[in-house]
């Protein structure tokens, strides 16, 4: 999708403009209006639009006006819209008009700050985002029609600058959706493997270490997932170097990627399980991130590290009962094989501890119980430091991308040991988010750390959110860019 900032009018293909409560007119609002003839208020007074955030109005070849159609947004209360306002009001109408047959979509922002002439940019280009690429058939006018986004502001130069980080977001957000989106025959470990390595491109170092280098290493947790598969595991390693000194201690993102999850020898059941191809959602998130803040230059230190395997049933898979030896030397009795990011997280974390971190965050669509604890509207956190919890929830806010901290304790903890080994890896029905972070917790010691479940969040079959599609949303991506721009860059 072209962007572009522009500090003329042309009216032309889909003309859109903001509305605040009331019906209070912005200029381009005012200037549509004029040049209608009044045609603009005519159509508001015919309707039950007010300017209430998150209201439309379209308007069909108003005479006077060059443009095949015209679009009011509801901008609500001037005084109190913000960036994320200002990227949801982009989004509704571009989803407004996405199928319009419109190939230009023009805002006119003229009278409105630099920023929120960005933002709406922002908004506009994660709203246009499909997943389209394996259908064939599609008719043309199934097909969205907008191509390219102008936007009319004041000083184009300055909002293009605050744009370019926010389109590099953008790349990182869609990244993560495609990965997401992709079947599992096409994006298996291996295959993932290799997108993680295309991310050099940008800056990015990577490693890829495959079966035999985990083995010197003992990660037999991450190893007994993957072996009913037939492709091998690996673990993808994505370091960006952005701050002054090198050698300054880096934070440290791990992604639980399960390519395929059929619960292994504890088979899921059938119905749902296509989803499945979307349990590698953590790994998407990370990958997202670090392809968004090398494509900004981030100044800071960011290890990105991703474990990617396949769960399958078959004779040489791990069995309900078997205990497998972790990199750090920690037996675990795997009662549940369908309990396995869990196993792929420990082993990933242990690697991203030879880091010395200042800190360590994990994203893995871990639990169906934090769905039952908090739907689709938060991601659950676990914490062992009440600082980065707080700097994750504030990230959450100012990103859009929100989280809610759930505790971890002693009478958790228990619930995972076993009888046969140091832990086992389920707790029982009660708790299951928080026991599987409990799990999480014993490997990382005193460093601070923080889990992200975000089961909940990475794909959802429908939203509220404009700027998200159904089913891959990319979670993850604008939280920790936000949270290394807030937290890690001076």
């Amino acid at each position: 999708m072209k962007v572009e900032f522009s500090s003329s009018v042309k009216y032309e293909g889909a003309v859109a403009a903001p509305v605040f409560v009331d019906n209070r007119h912005s200029l381009g609002a005012d200037a549509l209006d004029k040049a209608s003839a009044g045609a603009i208020s005519r159509a508001q007074k015919g309707s039950r639009f007010t300017g209430k955030a998150g209201q439309a109005i379209e308007i069909k070849a108003p005479s006077g006006v060059d443009a095949q159609t015209v679009v009011l947004g509801g901008a609500g209360d001037r005084d109190a819209a913000d960036a994320l306002s200002w990227e949801a009001f982009g989004a509704r109408v571009l989803k407004a008009v996405q199928m319009s047959g419109a190939s230009v979509l023009e805002f006119d922002m003229r009278e409105l700050d630099d920023a929120a002439c960005a933002r709406v940019a922002f908004g506009a280009l994660l709203a246009a985002y499909r997943f389209d690429k394996y259908r064939t058939t599609l008719a043309d006018d199934k097909k969205p029609s907008i191509t390219s986004i102008r936007v009319i502001c004041s000083d184009s130069a300055a909002a293009k600058k605050l744009f370019a980080p926010l389109n590099e977001t953008a790349a990182g957000v869609v990244l993560a959706r495609d990965l997401v989106s992709e079947p599992a025959n096409v994006l298996h470990p291996e295959a993932f493997a290799k997108r993680a390595q295309d991310l050099e491109e940008f800056g990015l170092e990577v490693q890829i270490l495959d079966e035999k280098d985990m083995k010197k290493l003992g990660m037999n947790a991450l190893l007994s997932v993957g072996l009913g598969s037939n492709y091998g595991s690996k673990l993808a390693v994505m370091s960006w170097f952005g701050a002054k000194d090198r050698k300054e201690a880096p934070l440290v993102l791990v992604g639980k990627g399960v390519c395929f999850d059929t619960g292994g020898i504890s088979l899921k059941p059938g119905a749902g399980m296509w989803d499945m191809k979307g349990d590698m959602g953590g790994a998407a998130a990370v990958t997202g991130a670090m392809r968004a803040l090398a494509g900004r230059k981030a100044r800071a230190n960011v290890i990105g590290i991703i474990g990617l395997v396949e769960n399958m049933p078959d004779a040489a898979a791990t069995r309900p009962g078997d205990i497998v030896t972790s990199a750090d030397g920690q037996t675990i009795e795997v009662q549940n094989t369908d309990a396995e990011g869990r196993l792929v997280l420990v082993d990933a974390l242990w690697y991203g501890l030879r880091y010395k971190p200042k800190q360590i965050i994990d994203f893995a669509t871990l639990t169906g119980a934090i769905i039952i604890a908090l739907g689709h509207e938060n991601a659950g956190i676990f914490s062992n430091d009440d600082a980065l919890a707080g700097a994750l929830d504030a990230a959450g806010k100012s990103s859009g991308e929100t989280v809610w901290r759930l505790p971890l304790g002693a009478g958790y903890d228990k619930l995972i040991d076993s009888k046969y080994a140091d832990m086992k890896n389920i707790g029982g029905r009660g708790a299951g988010s928080i026991t599987a972070a409990q799990f999480l917790r014993r490997y990382v010691g005193e460093t601070p750390w923080a889990h992200v479940d975000i089961a909940g969040t990475a794909w959802k079959d429908s939203s509220d959110d404009p700027r998200e599609p159904t089913w891959a949303t990319g979670f993850g991506v604008r939280l920790m860019d936000r949270f290394v721009a807030e937290q890690c860059e001076g």
